[in-house]
């Protein structure tokens, strides 16, 4: 219970890799001691659920992953939408992780792009790495037949506006992504 007080999230994995068996789980759920909130995820019972919680459940279940796109938008208050996915990114050669709930939109992103712009924040006990929020903008360019020019747009103005990150970031990030020809307009334009 200790570990659960202090991680938050817990899995059969993590529970293996201090040397007690998966088993205790099961039994600690059954007893009402642990709750399960999705296949393989267990939490305290009343323990405070926050709107990130699904983000926490992502990066327990795919430590690989980094919240970009909408998802990262949204971890940053840069945008009134609200994401009905939880967006990430993954590397080019990494799989796809089969996961249910919550459900996930996977981008991939080859170097350096994809390992630029990491933060790591703590989400319900849980490290949740997420895009920088220039980083974030330069993606929204990058993707922006898959989520909108008009998102992309918004953020950026948003991300300005409320001083998230400066136009020499967003525009270092933009050259990373090779979005600086497109998103310079925009730029120019605010």
């Amino acid at each position: 219970m200790h570990y659960a007080r202090q991680h938050g999230i817990l899995r059969p994995r993590d529970i293996e890799a201090i040397g007690i068996p998966r088993e205790y789980l099961l039994r600690l759920y059954r007893k009402g001691k642990l709750t399960r909130t999705g296949r393989g995820i267990y939490t305290l019972p009343g323990a405070a659920v926050t709107e990130r919680h699904f983000y926490a459940e992502v990066a327990k279940r795919v430590p690989d992953a980094v919240l970009c796109l909408l998802s990262a938008l949204a971890f940053h208050e840069i945008t009134t939408q609200g994401p009905t996915s939880v967006w990430i990114a993954l590397g080019k050669g990494a799989r796809k992780p089969a996961t249910v709930s919550p459900s996930l939109r996977v981008v991939r992103l080859t170097e350096p792009s994809h390992s630029e712009g990491i933060e790591e924040h703590s989400v319900e006990c849980v490290t949740v790495r997420v895009y920088s929020a220039a980083k974030t903008v330069a993606d929204c360019f990058k993707f922006r037949n898959k989520i909108g020019l008009d998102i992309a747009i918004e953020a950026l103005k948003d991300c300005l506006l409320q001083k998230k990150a400066t136009v020499n970031e967003i525009y270092r990030y933009a050259k990373i992504c090779r979005v600086s020809n497109v998103i310079r307009p925009y730029m120019e334009a605010l």
